[in-house]
């Protein structure tokens, strides 16, 4: 995809391991199919709203739009930056980072998940490291936020690796049960103390407007 219209497509973030970055559409359709192909069990649902009961074509599709959408929505005071997460060169989940007002905040919330066959891998870690670090020292964020289910241990066990303090909780309707939604926050002193993930950013200068963020 070109980058004389759309910056974005050009940033880069690295760790160890993992490669994120806006996809073009031919990594836009990797990403949709391992969507489709499945990132919980029947048994579970990781998600406030429940789009991964949808059958493998419409996951397929509908993650396709969502990221297209993306683009085409995004204002420096309203925007979901969605990543495509790449080990070993394929496409293994998505990474979202969102904010709204971030120029006036400094307040970002992180959102994921990973394809059934790379879990349970530590990627999860690594791929939200790599977004922390380019909110707090690409675009020099104040807070970063999270949630997830309190019977999603894997999830919790990634915030508190990364130094995320619990944010109070929150009752939500999942598949027409409550359900309870633990928050959590993120504070730069925080992450400058947990930080061990190596992390590179590329890119980064032409988007800082998009952003709604400073000058580096």
């Amino acid at each position: 995809m070109t980058t004389s219209c759309w910056p974005l497509y050009g940033l880069r973030i690295t760790t160890p391991r993992l490669e994120l970055r806006l996809p073009g559409l031919s990594l836009l359709e990797e990403l949709a199919a391992v969507a489709g192909a499945g990132v919980h069990g029947p048994e579970e649902m990781p998600f406030s709203f429940p789009w991964s009961d949808a059958p493998p074509d419409v996951r397929t599709r509908t993650t396709f739009q969502h990221v297209l959408g993306t683009v085409a929505e995004w204002h420096p005071e309203n925007w979901t930056l969605s990543l495509a997460v790449l080990h070993d060169g394929a496409v293994v989940g998505r990474q979202d980072l969102t904010a709204r007002d971030f120029g006036v905040t400094g307040d970002a919330q992180t959102g994921s998940w990973l394809g059934l066959p790379h879990q349970n891998r530590g990627l999860g870690t690594e791929m939200r490291a790599a977004v922390a670090h380019l909110a707090f020292e690409g675009l020099g964020a104040r807070t970063l936020r999270s949630s997830a289910m309190t019977d999603n241990p894997r999830s919790l066990a990634v915030s508190r690796k990364l130094g995320y303090e619990p944010d109070g909780l929150e009752t939500v309707a999942v598949r027409g049960e409550a359900r309870t939604l633990r928050r959590l926050r993120l504070e730069r002193a925080a992450w400058e103390r947990h930080r061990t993930v190596p992390v590179g950013v590329e890119g980064l200068e032409p988007c800082r407007e998009l952003f709604g963020a400073g000058p580096g």
